[in-house]
């Protein structure tokens, strides 16, 4: 239907309206809407499709021409050009600016393994299984258990053949077949590499008797001797051992001149990205071996024994810890409750101060070591050295023979591994979580070390890494007081106001609790470590 069309029929329409129901005009000849009426009949005038298809289509290039080269478009050209380039050297100033004086990360320390988790000792492997006569196999079936408690290597042994006090019957590269064979420790190795576990082996010869390196007098061949010790490092680094464990290490026979040599080999056995330990215990509380001379000695790690026994002053600990730390630097330190004889921490300290060794030995700056059993709170037997009486470890899933040594007391009665494994709570769960935060906070891990506190009976230390969360531990000897401490950092430094609960040993603080650093009250052997944010 064409337009003409459409408006006729509409004529037609409008006719045929009764003449009385048709508008009334607005003017002679005008309808409200602008279109012409004729007797009746409303028309409309329709734009022309044409002037809708129109549009504005812009300067021409000519016109643009002629504008561009007035004076007027000049200036507006050559102010933006300006403003365009000052612009753009303010931003590299301020880029400039923000980099100069924004902080700068501190370089990330060299770690091995060895510096990322504790160490756990097993000792003698027939003591490591309930029924008193574990062996290689029985601590390979343990490794999912002390992969739970994020230990970074086990100390085993010694396991090789040896007779008490006979120099001439120790062969230090054969395995004792009381405890397996090589087939079966590579086996272990192995396992315990799967789970990021490597395995020192403890050399230690004579280890049957309390004489670890034998008596002068019994020295027939001294210079062979001090060959096959050297030889059997280099053999069981080449089985693939993670490193060499020397207790008594001291009594050595020229033990200065071979100290670097064993540093050297176990140095040559990691180039290949598989770092190895060398790692030395003294029959001495202050280890001799450890000095400013030794700081070259690579892949050397020191035993420090914190003494605890009968212990009612505490006034010289941080003084102590500070000249460990400046001797061997933060990693070259290792920790260990009590003395070289490896008694079991619940044997040497009241029951209440269980929390507060376990924080102090995980917040030190080093390596914490722990005997086995120590995580749950095994006790030695008759209050003998564990390497002399042999507790043997409670896993509490079978039952302890009759014939046991267990037996013959009920010191570590309900005192087991499954036990205390669902119990938030537990002695176990605490030394998981405090291995799990030293593993992934690096204040913990590499920070550095300042004394904040040190009474005969408190201390308080922090522990903090460039631009990460600091952490105070403090802790309260007197297991029969409270302690008030009043924390001081050296020099100008200032402490906030307020640090966040992380854990404590009492059980009326809860994690995320606030509490004053200014003035802290701890509880009767309470064990606390707190954090505060770093703030530039």
């Amino acid at each position: 239907m064409t337009q003409d069309t459409a408006l006729d029929m509409k004529d037609v329409e409008l006719n045929e309206l009764d003449q009385e129901k048709v508008p009334m005009a607005g003017g002679a000849g005008d309808s409200p809407n602008g279109g012409a009426e004729k007797n009746g009949v409303v028309k409309v005038k329709l734009e022309d499709e044409d002037e809708k298809s129109q549009k504005f289509t812009g300067l021409s290039k000519e016109e643009l021409l002629r504008v561009a080269g007035t004076p007027t478009w000049v200036r507006v050209r050559w102010a933006l050009l300006i403003l365009f380039w000052l612009g753009w050297a303010g931003m590299l100033a301020g880029a400039v600016v923000i980099i100069v004086q924004a902080p700068r990360c501190r370089p990330l320390p060299a770690m091995e393994w060895w510096n990322k988790g504790p160490l756990y000792q097993v000792g003698d492997p027939a003591t490591f299984q309930e029924d008193g006569a574990g062996n290689i196999q029985s601590i390979e079936k343990r490794i999912e258990s002390l992969s739970s408690l994020k230990v970074k290597g086990l100390i085993i042994g010694p396991i090789h053949v040896t007779k008490k006090d006979q120099i001439g019957e120790t062969q230090l590269t054969d395995i004792d077949p009381n405890y397996g064979t090589k087939e079966q420790f590579a086996s272990l190795l192995e396992a315990a590499r799967k789970k990021s576990i490597q395995i020192i082996l403890d050399l230690t010869p004579n280890y049957h008797s309390e004489k670890s390196w034998f008596e002068k007098t019994e020295r027939e061949s001294i210079v062979d001797f001090e060959d096959n010790v050297t030889e059997a490092v280099n053999v069981w680094l080449e089985r693939g051992v993670g490193g060499i464990y020397f207790g008594d290490s001291e009594n050595f026979p020229n033990a200065s001149s071979f100290l670097s040599e064993w540093g050297n080999m176990t140095a040559n056995y990691s180039k290949e990205g598989k770092p190895r330990v060398l790692l030395l215990s003294t029959s001495t509380v202050h280890n001799n071996l450890a000095g400013p001379s030794n700081e070259t000695v690579q892949g050397t790690l020191f035993y420090r024994f914190l003494d605890a026994e009968n212990k009612k002053n505490f006034s010289s600990l941080g003084a102590t810890i500070k000249q460990y730390v400046a001797e061997t630097g933060i990693l070259g330190n290792s920790w260990m409750v009590g003395a070289p004889q490896m008694r079991h921490l619940a044997s040497m300290v009241n029951e209440n101060l269980l929390r507060v060794y376990q924080l102090l030995l995980f917040t030190l700056p080093g390596t914490p070591i722990s005997l086995y059993g120590d995580e749950i709170g095994l006790k030695d037997l008759s209050g003998l050295a564990a390497q002399l009486s042999g507790p043997i470890m409670q896993w509490g899933e079978v039952s302890v023979s009759n014939n046991s040594p267990q037996i013959a007391t009920d010191v570590n009665a309900n005192v087991t591994f499954k036990g205390q494994d669902a119990d938030k709570g537990s002695f176990l769960n605490v030394y998981r979580k405090l291995s799990d935060l030293r593993g992934k906070e690096r204040s913990l891990l590499h920070g550095d070390f300042a004394l904040l506190y040190n009474s005969d009976q408190a201390i308080s230390f922090l522990r903090s890494w460039d631009q990460n969360e600091r952490y105070v531990t403090a802790l309260n000897f007197n297991y029969e007081g409270e302690a008030e401490l009043f924390l001081k950092q050296d020099g100008d430094k200032e402490l906030p106001e307020q640090g966040t609960v992380v854990l404590s040993s009492n059980p009326q603080r809860k994690d995320g609790d606030t509490v004053s650093l200014k003035s802290l009250k701890l509880g009767a052997g309470e064990a606390l470590l707190l954090k505060y944010p770093y703030s530039g």
